[in-house]
Protein backbone atom coordinates (compact mmCIF):
# COMPACT_ATOMS: atom_id res chain seq x y z
CA UNK A 1 0.00 0.00 0.00
CA UNK A 2 2.62 2.11 0.83
CA UNK A 3 4.56 1.55 -2.82
CA UNK A 4 0.90 2.39 -4.25
CA UNK A 5 0.53 5.67 -2.60
CA UNK A 6 3.79 7.15 -3.32
CA UNK A 7 3.75 6.34 -7.22
CA UNK A 8 0.16 7.42 -7.07
CA UNK A 9 1.84 10.14 -5.46
CA UNK A 10 4.26 11.29 -8.12
CA UNK A 11 1.82 10.61 -11.60
CA UNK A 12 -0.24 13.05 -9.91
CA UNK A 13 2.77 15.65 -9.57
CA UNK A 14 3.76 14.53 -13.31
CA UNK A 15 0.24 15.11 -14.68
CA UNK A 16 0.37 18.27 -13.05
CA UNK A 17 3.38 19.04 -14.06
CA UNK A 18 3.09 18.37 -17.95
CA UNK A 19 -0.14 20.45 -17.51
CA UNK A 20 1.66 23.83 -16.55
CA UNK A 21 4.00 23.53 -18.71
CA UNK A 22 1.60 23.53 -21.60
CA UNK A 23 -0.54 26.62 -19.91
CA UNK A 24 -0.21 29.85 -20.35
CA UNK A 25 0.55 31.54 -16.39
CA UNK A 26 -2.34 34.36 -15.88
CA UNK A 27 -0.48 37.87 -16.04
CA UNK A 28 -2.63 40.10 -13.36
CA UNK A 29 -1.41 42.94 -15.39
CA UNK A 30 -2.61 41.50 -18.57
CA UNK A 31 -6.01 40.89 -17.48
CA UNK A 32 -6.34 44.12 -15.73
CA UNK A 33 -9.95 45.00 -16.12
CA UNK A 34 -10.79 48.57 -17.65
CA UNK A 35 -11.68 51.48 -14.74
CA UNK A 36 -12.27 54.49 -17.32
CA UNK A 37 -15.56 55.30 -17.71
CA UNK A 38 -15.19 58.91 -19.70
CA UNK A 39 -13.44 61.38 -20.39
CA UNK A 40 -14.42 65.20 -21.56
CA UNK A 41 -12.03 67.93 -22.61
CA UNK A 42 -12.03 70.95 -19.69
CA UNK A 43 -9.54 73.68 -21.16
CA UNK A 44 -6.49 74.25 -23.49
CA UNK A 45 -3.88 76.85 -21.98
CA UNK A 46 -1.43 78.59 -24.06
CA UNK A 47 2.07 79.21 -22.42
CA UNK A 48 1.24 82.67 -22.44
CA UNK A 49 -1.99 81.83 -20.17
CA UNK A 50 -0.21 79.65 -18.04
CA UNK A 51 2.17 82.47 -17.25
CA UNK A 52 -0.60 84.73 -16.23
CA UNK A 53 -2.16 82.16 -14.31
CA UNK A 54 0.61 80.86 -12.02
CA UNK A 55 1.85 84.51 -11.40
CA UNK A 56 -1.39 85.27 -10.24
CA UNK A 57 -1.97 82.24 -8.07
CA UNK A 58 1.11 83.02 -5.61
CA UNK A 59 2.63 79.86 -6.25
CA UNK A 60 5.65 80.86 -6.80
CA UNK A 61 7.61 83.71 -5.61
CA UNK A 62 7.99 87.06 -7.00
CA UNK A 63 11.70 86.64 -7.90
CA UNK A 64 10.40 83.05 -9.60
CA UNK A 65 7.50 84.84 -11.80
CA UNK A 66 10.22 86.32 -13.89
CA UNK A 67 11.90 83.04 -14.80
CA UNK A 68 8.17 81.95 -15.66
CA UNK A 69 8.69 82.87 -19.48
CA UNK A 70 11.49 80.39 -19.29
CA UNK A 71 10.10 77.36 -16.80
CA UNK A 72 7.03 77.07 -18.73
CA UNK A 73 7.37 75.55 -22.21
CA UNK A 74 4.50 74.06 -23.27
CA UNK A 75 0.94 74.50 -23.88
CA UNK A 76 -1.22 72.05 -21.79
CA UNK A 77 -4.50 70.45 -22.44
CA UNK A 78 -6.54 69.66 -19.55
CA UNK A 79 -9.42 66.70 -19.04
CA UNK A 80 -11.89 65.04 -16.71
CA UNK A 81 -11.91 61.30 -16.07
CA UNK A 82 -14.44 59.84 -14.67
CA UNK A 83 -12.83 56.54 -13.75
CA UNK A 84 -14.09 53.16 -11.60
CA UNK A 85 -13.04 52.53 -7.85
CA UNK A 86 -13.72 51.27 -4.28
CA UNK A 87 -15.46 53.28 -1.52
CA UNK A 88 -13.55 52.21 2.07
CA UNK A 89 -16.13 49.29 2.41
CA UNK A 90 -14.76 47.92 -0.49
CA UNK A 91 -18.22 48.79 -2.98
CA UNK A 92 -17.82 50.27 -6.27
CA UNK A 93 -18.02 54.44 -6.72
CA UNK A 94 -17.43 56.36 -9.81
CA UNK A 95 -14.81 59.02 -9.44
CA UNK A 96 -13.03 61.39 -10.93
CA UNK A 97 -9.74 63.46 -11.49
CA UNK A 98 -8.12 65.65 -13.79
CA UNK A 99 -5.43 64.77 -16.18
CA UNK A 100 -3.05 67.71 -17.39
CA UNK A 101 -1.26 67.13 -20.70
CA UNK A 102 1.20 68.44 -22.33
CA UNK A 103 1.04 69.34 -26.03
CA UNK A 104 4.70 67.52 -27.03
CA UNK A 105 6.97 69.54 -29.24
CA UNK A 106 7.64 66.95 -31.94
CA UNK A 107 8.34 63.40 -30.90
CA UNK A 108 8.20 63.95 -27.20
CA UNK A 109 7.13 61.29 -24.46
CA UNK A 110 6.21 62.02 -21.35
CA UNK A 111 6.36 60.62 -17.39
CA UNK A 112 3.11 60.83 -15.67
CA UNK A 113 3.13 62.43 -12.33
CA UNK A 114 0.24 61.10 -9.80
CA UNK A 115 -0.01 64.22 -7.97
CA UNK A 116 -1.97 64.19 -4.74
CA UNK A 117 -4.03 66.68 -3.56
CA UNK A 118 -3.84 68.58 -0.03
CA UNK A 119 -7.28 68.91 2.30
CA UNK A 120 -9.77 70.31 0.38
CA UNK A 121 -13.21 72.31 2.54
CA UNK A 122 -14.57 73.77 -0.39
CA UNK A 123 -16.03 71.24 -3.56
CA UNK A 124 -14.83 73.69 -6.30
CA UNK A 125 -11.26 73.37 -5.59
CA UNK A 126 -10.74 69.71 -6.85
CA UNK A 127 -8.39 68.86 -9.37
CA UNK A 128 -11.49 68.07 -11.83
CA UNK A 129 -12.94 71.85 -11.60
CA UNK A 130 -9.31 72.74 -13.10
CA UNK A 131 -9.62 76.12 -11.01
CA UNK A 132 -6.83 78.98 -10.59
CA UNK A 133 -7.37 77.67 -6.66
CA UNK A 134 -7.03 73.64 -7.48
CA UNK A 135 -3.71 72.29 -7.14
CA UNK A 136 -4.07 70.88 -10.62
CA UNK A 137 -5.08 74.21 -12.44
CA UNK A 138 -1.85 75.57 -10.92
CA UNK A 139 1.27 73.21 -9.95
CA UNK A 140 -0.39 70.41 -12.25
CA UNK A 141 -0.33 73.21 -14.83
CA UNK A 142 3.26 74.14 -14.16
CA UNK A 143 4.78 70.31 -13.81
CA UNK A 144 2.37 69.45 -16.89
CA UNK A 145 4.11 72.78 -19.16
CA UNK A 146 7.72 71.25 -17.87
CA UNK A 147 6.80 68.00 -19.76
CA UNK A 148 5.12 65.98 -17.20
CA UNK A 149 1.60 64.42 -17.91
CA UNK A 150 -0.17 65.00 -14.39
CA UNK A 151 -2.66 62.65 -12.99
CA UNK A 152 -4.70 64.43 -10.41
CA UNK A 153 -7.48 62.61 -8.25
CA UNK A 154 -10.40 63.74 -6.60
CA UNK A 155 -10.31 61.06 -4.28
CA UNK A 156 -13.81 59.57 -3.31
CA UNK A 157 -16.09 62.10 -1.95
CA UNK A 158 -15.35 65.01 -4.17
CA UNK A 159 -16.61 65.50 -7.77
CA UNK A 160 -18.26 62.29 -9.35
CA UNK A 161 -18.22 61.05 -5.72
CA UNK A 162 -19.36 64.15 -4.12
CA UNK A 163 -22.20 62.90 -2.75
CA UNK A 164 -20.26 60.62 -0.50
CA UNK A 165 -18.92 61.53 2.90
CA UNK A 166 -14.90 61.75 1.87
CA UNK A 167 -13.22 59.73 4.08
CA UNK A 168 -10.48 61.91 5.65
CA UNK A 169 -6.85 60.31 5.70
CA UNK A 170 -8.17 56.70 5.10
CA UNK A 171 -5.14 55.39 3.76
CA UNK A 172 -6.69 52.45 1.77
CA UNK A 173 -8.92 54.89 -0.14
CA UNK A 174 -6.07 57.59 -0.78
CA UNK A 175 -4.19 55.08 -2.33
CA UNK A 176 -6.96 53.06 -4.09
CA UNK A 177 -8.67 55.99 -5.80
CA UNK A 178 -4.80 57.68 -6.54
CA UNK A 179 -4.32 54.03 -8.40
CA UNK A 180 -7.22 53.73 -10.20
CA UNK A 181 -6.43 57.15 -11.02
CA UNK A 182 -3.66 56.43 -12.52
CA UNK A 183 -5.03 53.07 -14.60
CA UNK A 184 -7.71 55.53 -16.19
CA UNK A 185 -4.86 57.74 -17.49
CA UNK A 186 -3.30 55.29 -18.96
CA UNK A 187 -6.27 54.11 -20.55
CA UNK A 188 -6.67 57.31 -22.13
CA UNK A 189 -3.56 57.91 -22.99
CA UNK A 190 -3.27 54.63 -25.36
CA UNK A 191 -5.48 56.66 -27.55
CA UNK A 192 -3.72 60.08 -26.81
CA UNK A 193 -1.32 62.44 -29.13
CA UNK A 194 0.63 63.17 -26.13
CA UNK A 195 2.72 59.95 -25.34
CA UNK A 196 3.50 58.37 -22.09
CA UNK A 197 7.40 56.91 -20.94
CA UNK A 198 5.82 54.11 -18.79
CA UNK A 199 7.63 56.04 -16.18
CA UNK A 200 5.35 57.13 -12.90
CA UNK A 201 6.68 60.00 -10.25
CA UNK A 202 4.06 60.51 -6.91
CA UNK A 203 3.94 63.47 -4.90
CA UNK A 204 1.85 65.27 -2.75
CA UNK A 205 1.80 67.87 0.44
CA UNK A 206 -0.07 67.47 3.74
CA UNK A 207 -3.01 65.02 2.97
CA UNK A 208 -1.70 64.57 0.25
CA UNK A 209 1.58 63.34 1.56
CA UNK A 210 -0.31 61.20 3.16
CA UNK A 211 -2.17 59.68 0.34
CA UNK A 212 1.16 59.73 -1.68
CA UNK A 213 2.84 57.56 1.22
CA UNK A 214 -0.15 55.13 0.95
CA UNK A 215 -0.40 55.18 -2.48
CA UNK A 216 3.34 54.28 -3.19
CA UNK A 217 3.23 51.33 -0.22
CA UNK A 218 0.09 49.43 -2.01
CA UNK A 219 1.62 49.84 -5.50
CA UNK A 220 5.10 48.68 -4.47
CA UNK A 221 3.20 45.62 -1.97
CA UNK A 222 0.94 44.93 -3.58
CA UNK A 223 0.73 45.64 -7.39
CA UNK A 224 4.75 45.76 -8.04
CA UNK A 225 5.21 45.11 -11.64
CA UNK A 226 2.17 46.90 -13.27
CA UNK A 227 3.74 50.67 -13.03
CA UNK A 228 7.62 51.65 -12.86
CA UNK A 229 7.84 54.10 -10.25
CA UNK A 230 11.05 56.49 -10.70
CA UNK A 231 10.72 58.50 -7.61
CA UNK A 232 8.34 59.83 -5.07
CA UNK A 233 7.92 63.24 -3.14
CA UNK A 234 6.32 63.33 0.36
CA UNK A 235 5.32 66.82 1.68
CA UNK A 236 4.52 67.16 5.37
CA UNK A 237 2.09 64.23 5.48
CA UNK A 238 0.70 62.60 9.03
CA UNK A 239 2.41 59.14 8.21
CA UNK A 240 2.33 58.16 11.70
CA UNK A 241 -1.08 58.65 12.79
CA UNK A 242 -0.77 57.10 16.05
CA UNK A 243 2.02 58.86 17.11
CA UNK A 244 0.31 61.76 16.14
CA UNK A 245 -3.12 61.62 17.59
CA UNK A 246 -0.84 60.60 20.94
CA UNK A 247 0.67 64.27 20.85
CA UNK A 248 -2.48 65.67 20.18
CA UNK A 249 -3.72 63.73 23.68
CA UNK A 250 -1.06 64.98 25.48
CA UNK A 251 0.44 68.07 24.33
CA UNK A 252 -0.31 71.28 24.83
CA UNK A 253 -0.80 72.69 21.08
CA UNK A 254 -1.64 75.84 18.74
CA UNK A 255 -5.67 76.36 19.41
CA UNK A 256 -6.43 77.56 15.80
CA UNK A 257 -10.06 76.39 15.44
CA UNK A 258 -9.16 75.60 11.37
CA UNK A 259 -6.06 73.36 11.72
CA UNK A 260 -8.57 71.58 15.38
CA UNK A 261 -11.53 70.94 12.68
CA UNK A 262 -8.68 68.61 10.64
CA UNK A 263 -8.44 66.45 13.55
CA UNK A 264 -11.99 66.34 14.43
CA UNK A 265 -12.30 65.13 10.80
CA UNK A 266 -10.13 62.07 10.94
CA UNK A 267 -11.93 62.01 14.20
CA UNK A 268 -15.25 61.07 12.91
CA UNK A 269 -14.32 59.55 9.52
CA UNK A 270 -12.44 56.90 11.42
CA UNK A 271 -15.39 56.93 13.98
CA UNK A 272 -17.84 56.10 11.32
CA UNK A 273 -15.53 54.10 8.47
CA UNK A 274 -14.40 51.34 11.24
CA UNK A 275 -17.77 51.32 12.47
CA UNK A 276 -17.06 52.56 16.53
CA UNK A 277 -20.35 55.03 15.91
CA UNK A 278 -19.69 56.26 19.13
CA UNK A 279 -21.19 60.24 19.81
CA UNK A 280 -18.84 63.10 19.71
CA UNK A 281 -19.81 63.15 23.88
CA UNK A 282 -17.35 60.54 24.50
CA UNK A 283 -14.77 62.15 22.26
CA UNK A 284 -15.00 65.83 23.45
CA UNK A 285 -15.48 67.26 26.30
CA UNK A 286 -18.72 69.99 26.54
CA UNK A 287 -19.09 72.74 25.10
CA UNK A 288 -16.94 71.30 22.03
CA UNK A 289 -19.04 68.20 22.15
CA UNK A 290 -22.06 69.51 21.06
CA UNK A 291 -20.15 71.83 18.67
CA UNK A 292 -19.09 68.70 16.74
CA UNK A 293 -22.21 66.76 16.98
CA UNK A 294 -23.77 69.82 15.27
CA UNK A 295 -20.85 71.60 13.16
CA UNK A 296 -18.23 69.03 12.35
CA UNK A 297 -15.83 70.09 10.62
CA UNK A 298 -17.23 73.72 11.14
CA UNK A 299 -17.17 73.77 15.20
CA UNK A 300 -14.85 76.37 16.60
CA UNK A 301 -12.38 74.43 19.16
CA UNK A 302 -10.09 77.59 19.68
CA UNK A 303 -8.07 75.99 22.35
CA UNK A 304 -5.26 73.45 22.70
CA UNK A 305 -7.54 70.21 21.50
CA UNK A 306 -6.18 68.38 24.51
CA UNK A 307 -8.17 70.43 26.69
CA UNK A 308 -11.11 69.85 24.59
CA UNK A 309 -10.71 65.82 24.49
CA UNK A 310 -12.76 64.60 27.27
CA UNK A 311 -10.79 62.74 29.62
CA UNK A 312 -12.28 59.15 29.00
CA UNK A 313 -10.57 59.20 25.82
CA UNK A 314 -7.67 60.81 26.74
CA UNK A 315 -6.50 58.02 29.40
CA UNK A 316 -7.50 55.34 26.82
CA UNK A 317 -5.26 56.95 23.72
CA UNK A 318 -2.86 57.47 25.89
CA UNK A 319 -2.56 54.28 27.68
CA UNK A 320 -3.79 52.18 25.13
CA UNK A 321 -6.89 51.13 26.34
CA UNK A 322 -9.29 52.16 23.64
CA UNK A 323 -8.54 49.15 20.97
CA UNK A 324 -11.21 49.97 18.77
CA UNK A 325 -9.84 53.34 18.17
CA UNK A 326 -6.17 53.03 18.33
CA UNK A 327 -6.90 49.90 16.10
CA UNK A 328 -8.78 52.57 13.22
CA UNK A 329 -5.52 54.88 13.81
CA UNK A 330 -2.51 51.95 13.22
CA UNK A 331 -4.32 50.86 10.03
CA UNK A 332 -3.82 54.35 8.88
CA UNK A 333 0.39 54.31 9.66
CA UNK A 334 1.85 54.70 6.59
CA UNK A 335 5.68 55.22 8.50
CA UNK A 336 6.85 51.54 9.52
CA UNK A 337 7.86 50.01 6.13
CA UNK A 338 10.61 49.68 3.71
CA UNK A 339 10.21 51.41 0.07
CA UNK A 340 12.04 50.25 -2.45
CA UNK A 341 11.84 53.66 -4.41
CA UNK A 342 13.67 57.10 -4.22
CA UNK A 343 11.76 58.97 -1.82
CA UNK A 344 12.17 62.45 -0.09
CA UNK A 345 10.62 63.56 2.54
CA UNK A 346 10.04 67.19 3.20
CA UNK A 347 8.76 68.76 6.38
CA UNK A 348 9.03 72.32 8.32
CA UNK A 349 10.48 72.13 11.82
CA UNK A 350 7.61 74.40 12.72
CA UNK A 351 4.75 72.78 10.90
CA UNK A 352 2.09 73.74 14.21
CA UNK A 353 -0.80 71.64 11.46
CA UNK A 354 0.81 68.12 10.88
CA UNK A 355 3.82 68.30 13.62
CA UNK A 356 7.57 67.40 12.09
CA UNK A 357 7.93 64.15 14.23
CA UNK A 358 6.10 62.63 11.08
CA UNK A 359 8.79 62.69 9.03
CA UNK A 360 11.41 62.41 11.15
CA UNK A 361 9.77 58.98 12.55
CA UNK A 362 9.41 57.73 9.06
CA UNK A 363 12.71 58.52 8.74
CA UNK A 364 14.14 56.33 11.27
CA UNK A 365 11.80 53.89 11.07
CA UNK A 366 12.54 53.15 7.34
CA UNK A 367 16.10 53.06 7.66
CA UNK A 368 15.73 50.75 10.53
CA UNK A 369 14.01 48.50 8.06
CA UNK A 370 17.03 48.65 5.89
CA UNK A 371 16.15 51.97 3.06
CA UNK A 372 18.87 53.21 1.71
CA UNK A 373 17.13 55.73 -0.49
CA UNK A 374 15.07 57.84 1.77
CA UNK A 375 16.37 61.52 2.20
CA UNK A 376 14.36 63.99 4.79
CA UNK A 377 14.69 67.55 3.91
CA UNK A 378 13.90 69.62 6.76
CA UNK A 379 12.80 72.93 5.94
CA UNK A 380 13.98 75.25 9.51
CA UNK A 381 11.69 77.27 11.28
CA UNK A 382 9.05 76.90 8.91
CA UNK A 383 5.07 76.77 9.46
CA UNK A 384 3.07 74.08 7.36
CA UNK A 385 1.78 76.64 4.80
CA UNK A 386 5.27 78.31 4.27
CA UNK A 387 6.70 75.24 3.14
CA UNK A 388 4.88 74.66 0.48
CA UNK A 389 6.78 76.48 -1.99
CA UNK A 390 10.22 74.76 -0.53
CA UNK A 391 8.31 71.43 -1.16
CA UNK A 392 7.33 72.59 -4.43
CA UNK A 393 11.14 73.79 -5.67
CA UNK A 394 13.07 70.44 -4.21
CA UNK A 395 10.17 68.50 -5.77
CA UNK A 396 10.68 69.97 -9.24
CA UNK A 397 14.64 69.59 -8.98
CA UNK A 398 14.53 65.94 -7.15
CA UNK A 399 12.44 64.92 -10.71
CA UNK A 400 14.39 66.56 -12.87
CA UNK A 401 17.15 64.92 -12.12
CA UNK A 402 15.46 61.53 -12.56
CA UNK A 403 14.56 62.08 -16.14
Amino acid sequence: MKFLRTTTSWFMLLVVGLYLTNCKPIDPIENQQSVLVSSTPITTLTRTQLIQRIAASGLVDAQTNGFLNILLQRDVQAYRLVYKTKNPDGTAVMASGALVVPVPIGTETFPIVSEQHGTLFNEGDAPSYFTTASEAGTIGAFFASNGYIISCPDYVGYGESKNVPHPYLHRQTEAQASLDMLRASKEFLATSTAKWDNRVFLAGYSQGGHATMSLLKMMEEQFPNEFTITAASCGAGPYNVEGFMQDLGTKTTHGIPAYNNLYVWVLQTYNRVYGINRPMSYYFKEPYATDVQANGTKSTINVSINTAFSDGFKTGIINGTDAAFLAAVRDNNVYDWKPKTPLQLYHGTADQQVFYRNSTDALMAMKARGATNVELITIQGKDHGPAIQDFLTGTYTFFASKR
